[in-house]
């Protein structure tokens, strides 16, 4: 029985109509749980229509085969746009051959009516075999409903197959879920605060609903050797993961009306509508985006605590090295607490009447990085509201928040807290950025969780291999009183939590409130608040020259002390890195670190002078051995350079740029391109002209490359050297060797007028899709007379996108201005591009600053 192509007409209309009717209901109710089961009700018609017209009239034949609903599907989970997971059982192999043609047919006729078939085929004895490579299959078959065909055939596989095949490989089984399921976290940076989270499969999301079910369910049924009659879950976290599940089915159908396919992230943009909306939130008052992000987050804190806790829980679940090591963390028992499979339990269940047991708990925890068993987290629970009353304060509470942000595992103790609602409860002036989102477009992470991040960070250094992370946990080691630098990390974004203010001086303000309650030593307190008060200074003079002396004086004045200067580098370099995986780039890193040491030897006078003097002499007397013949043209070539010059350039390097400046009598523009290990360098020694810097940058925009960093140097008799570091966005010369010639001649060709690079970059921008900004940026321009003594700097703050540097190089050339340093920072869709600016051989006048800034709005006005 072939169905009829009027039959596919027919249902294809029926699933349109329902499809529509179903979304008018949602968006009238908002009940996501409503949803799912409708458009489940409705696939299930349309595939019983399909069995009866291909299959067999009577949906409870033919014998041997059976239609088996997996998975969501089987769960009655159905979002609007999910796949249908499907099993197609057979009770042998000669089944399997006998049914393969309708098999084929019915899955054919679901693909036309454009429902999204995920099917497997199995055979009884398949489904008895655990696959190590597949632990999703089996998984998928604790969902499983009978849809049509055979049902004895599938009380077989329901009643006995599946029970059995649990008992036998329980073990397996979880340890599978549990690897999975930490690989899927570790993809999102083990954290459920992200500014625009996947709310099903990052972690708190609902894969991790199932996978607590599952867990819980897997668990019993080894024990029972049969399906529990009811969940497995413990009545309170049964009725929270209920609630958090409301809550994201409510979203997910949202997003997928919204999207109209099977999209799953929450995007800012997404986020505003579904606080427009109420989302999930029905009955409550008008929320704003962030509110809305708040419940979810709460929901989604629920849910990982729920899972994290059965991973802990289940010993079978864990890795051998895990057992090993948890084994080993059971010797770690005390008079307060005893250690069971890394788990901590209170020896006395009515300790924590006593505040200073409670905070000698998390203290323990940050020491020896175990977590808490699930019946002590509810200790802690009920133990609350008595706390609320008569909080911990005053400098007994300092002494342990400071032991306890000296441990190495306190980032994790202070999550704990947090989640547990205790860390506000000390802290209110925290409160403010729980799970706050901040849009900007380069931070990745909740306020809290980045602070959180920033202090993790600086505790792994210890165990780092990296040579960068090795020096600066040595200067971690140096510091004094580390302590300070970890309170001003939790503190020093608080003020973001204050809207339409200066976010610095803000958290200053709570700082000095939580300080208050802390009581905090004066001098400490001032440590801590000029580190909340500088934190952003130390990136803000990487957009300078860092090789002049006068901004590493300036900078240096600023930081006053040693330990202040290594406070503050320590704090910068954790800040950076708690914002994105990407955002400390190793360049970034280094820079850091240069500007730390100019600054410390400045501050230790003798040392400065000795360090960099013999630097400078070291290279040039490096230079001369080199060139030993050549000690006029030598002298030539870098009269009129400036010394940052040779501070960025080795002494090979300095002697390639020379010979190329040597054969410019030949060749007008020559060309250097090479592959370092983070991005390309191009270098191009010429003779100085106008709109050099600019056609250059243009260049590289035409090829679609991204400018990392630049560096313009000119010397006394017009020879310019011009270096550029750029990444491939395309991977073009990464996969054609071919093009590294043609992009080389391309250089040339427009810098010597014989190319089009106007063509080039319409050509460019044709090919590219505009990318929508998600944050608007406001463009700034800033001039800064006094950090140089020989220029004039200037900042542009801009929206990134393609050409920009070319478009502001250009513009600076139509000003008569000439570039003699550019420093190129890019944060998100920000951009921030430092400019040294000379004209006729001076700084710009403050007439000719305006006219130029008057020309830069003029230019990066919003297209």
């Amino acid at each position: 029985m072939v169905a009829a192509s009027s039959l596919i007409g027919e249902l294809r209309g029926s699933i349109n109509d329902e499809s529509a009717r179903i979304q008018r209901e949602f968006e009238t109710s908002g009940d996501g749980r409503a949803c799912v089961s409708q458009r489940t009700r409705m696939v299930e018609e349309i595939l019983a229509r399909l069995w009866r017209d291909i299959v067999s009239p009577d949906e409870s034949r033919p014998a041997n085969f059976t239609l088996v609903a997996t998975g969501g599907f089987g769960r009655g989970w159905l979002f609007p746009f999910s796949d249908i997971d499907l099993l197609f059982l057979f009770n042998d192999r000669d089944a399997e051959q006998a049914f393969k043609d309708p098999v084929r047919r019915f899955s054919q006729e679901v693909w036309d009516l454009r429902l999204k078939l995920s099917p497997a085929s199995r055979t009884l004895a398949e489904c008895d075999r655990y696959d190590p490579n597949n632990t999703e299959f089996t998984i998928s078959l604790l969902d499983c409903r009978c849809l049509a065909g055979d049902r004895d055939l599938f009380r077989k596989l329901h009643d006995k197959v599946i029970p059995k095949l649990v008992m036998k490989e329980s073990k397996v089984l979880l340890q599978g879920l549990a690897e999975v399921t930490r690989e899927r976290h570790s993809k999102y940076g083990m954290t459920l605060y992200h500014l625009e989270p996947n709310l099903k499969e990052a972690p708190g999301g609902l894969r991790d609903c199932n996978v607590a079910n599952w867990l819980a369910l897997i668990s019993a049924m080894d024990k029972l050797h049969d399906w529990p009659e009811a969940s497995s879950l413990r009545p309170p976290v049964r009725k929270q993961l209920d609630a958090a599940i409301d809550f994201l089915m409510s979203a997910r159908c949202f997003l997928h009306f919204r999207h109209g396919r099977d999209d799953n992230t929450l995007s800012w943009e997404s986020q505003d509508e579904a606080a427009a909306r109420k989302i999930g939130a029905t009955g409550t008052e008008e929320l704003s985006a962030a509110d809305w992000m708040r419940i979810y987050f709460g929901h989604a804190r629920a849910v990982q605590r729920t899972v994290t806790q059965l991973l802990e829980e289940i010993p079978e679940a864990w890795s051998a090295l895990y057992r090993q090591v948890q084994s080993w963390r059971s010797r770690l028992t005390t008079a307060d607490f005893s250690v069971v499979d890394g788990l901590i339990f209170l020896q006395q269940p009515s300790a924590l009447q006593d505040p200073e047991v409670l905070l000698r708990l998390f203290h323990f925890m940050a020491h020896h990085g175990l977590k808490l068993s699930a019946t002590t987290e509810y200790r802690i629970e009920q133990a609350l509201p008595a706390l609320a009353a008569t909080p911990p304060r005053g400098a007994e509470l300092w002494l342990y928040l400071q032991e306890t942000l000296l441990q190495p595992y306190a980032a994790d103790a202070l999550r704990a807290m947090h989640s547990l609602r205790l860390l506000t409860l000390l802290l209110p002036e925290l409160k403010v950025i729980d799970s706050l989102v901040v849009r900007d477009f380069y931070h990745r992470f909740t306020v809290d969780e980045h602070s959180f991040l920033a202090i993790e960070s600086l505790h792994r250094l210890k165990q780092s291999q990296s040579e960068w992370d090795k020096r600066y946990g040595e200067l971690l080691g140096e510091l004094e009183d580390p302590e300070l630098l970890y309170l001003a990390l939790l503190l020093h974004d608080t003020g973001k939590g204050v809207p339409n203010g200066n976010h610095v001086q803000t958290s200053l303000d709570i700082a000095n409130q939580a300080m208050d309650r802390l009581d905090v030593d004066p001098k400490e307190r001032a440590e801590v608040l000029f580190l909340i008060a500088n934190h952003l200074e130390l990136s803000a003079t990487l957009r300078r020259d860092i090789f002049d002396p006068g901004t590493v004086a300036a900078f240096a004045e600023k930081m006053g002390t040693p330990e202040r200067l290594k406070m503050l580098a320590l704090l910068t370099y954790a800040d950076i890195k708690a914002v994105n995986p990407e955002a400390l780039t190793p360049w970034k890193a280094e820079n850091v670190w240069q500007l730390y040491m100019a600054a410390d030897n400045y501050l230790n006078r003798s040392a400065d002078q000795r360090v960099h003097t013999e630097a400078n002499d070291e290279k040039l007397a490096r230079l001369r051995s080199l060139a030993p013949v050549t000690g006029s043209k030598f002298k030539a070539f870098l009269e009129g350079f400036p010394q940052r010059y040779l501070l960025v350039h080795t002494a090979e390097e300095v002697m390639r740029h020379m010979q190329m400046a040597e054969d410019l009598g030949n060749d007008p523009v020559l060309v250097d391109l090479k592959r370092g290990r983070h991005w390309y360098d191009l270098t191009l020694v010429t003779k100085d002209r106008p709109f050099l810097f600019a056609t250059l940058s243009g260049v590289l925009a035409a090829w679609g490359m991204n400018i990392v960093k630049a560096n313009a140097f000119s010397n006394s008799a017009g020879v310019v050297v011009d270096t550029f570091h750029f990444t491939d966005r395309f991977r073009t010369l990464e996969l054609n060797l071919s093009e590294w010639a043609r992009f080389k001649i391309s250089v040339v060709s427009i810098m010597l007028g014989e190319a089009d690079l106007e063509k080039m970059l319409r050509d460019r921008q044709r090919s590219e899709k505009g990318v929508i900004a998600k944050v608007k940026v406001e463009t700034k321009i800033e001039f800064d007379d006094a950090s140089s003594a020989t220029t004039t700097l200037v900042q542009v703050i801009a929206q990134d996108r393609p050409r920009l540097l070319h478009r502001i190089a250009s513009c600076l050339s139509d000003q008569k201005c000439n570039i003699e340093i550019a420093l190129i920072d890019t944060e998100g869709q920000m951009a921030i591009d430092t400019f040294y600016l000379t004209s006729g051989g001076q700084k710009l006048k403050p007439e000719h600053q305006k006219q130029v800034e008057r020309a830069l709005l003029g230019e990066l006005k919003a297209e």
